[in-house]
């Protein structure tokens, strides 16, 4: 019984995990959208779910950073293991080379913030509910 509980509530934290990281990208588009040659990036929510939930672990598509100094600090993100981040595909084109269109971006992350929000409500619903099961012993 405790596994299943476990599992279930391993499954939603790294979606949780991911979708929060899929928030930062998205938001580092929006804060980017003027800056010239950037390019929109963007994760393949569900192959990075499938990688986290198969034990993958790794960078993703993260690159390591030359240093010209052993002062200097390495290239550390935030990224759950087994999340590649993409460059997401030019639906307009853009003088300076810039990628971000904003209406995407947008509706990217609204929704993205409301299937955040709904992964939360489903994981209080269930502790609700084992909860609930407890008590009635």
């Amino acid at each position: 019984m405790i596994n299943q509980v476990n599992d279930a509530l391993g499954f939603h934290q790294k979606a949780l995990a991911l979708r929060a990281y899929r928030q930062e990208v998205l938001a580092s588009n929006i804060a980017n959208a003027d800056t010239p040659h950037y390019k929109a990036r963007d994760i393949d929510f569900k192959a990075s779910l499938q990688g986290a939930m198969s034990g993958m672990g790794g960078r993703g598509g993260q690159v390591d950073l030359a240093r010209t100094s052993p002062g200097h600090l390495g290239a550390g993100g935030s990224a759950p293991g087994g999340v590649r981040l993409l460059y997401r595909a030019e639906s307009q084109s853009s003088v300076d080379g810039n990628t971000v269109d904003m209406d995407v971006e947008r509706a990217a992350f609204a929704e993205n913030a409301l299937q955040y929000e709904a992964s939360i409500t489903f994981i209080n619903s269930m502790l609700r509910t084992l909860q609930t099961a407890m008590q009635d012993r």
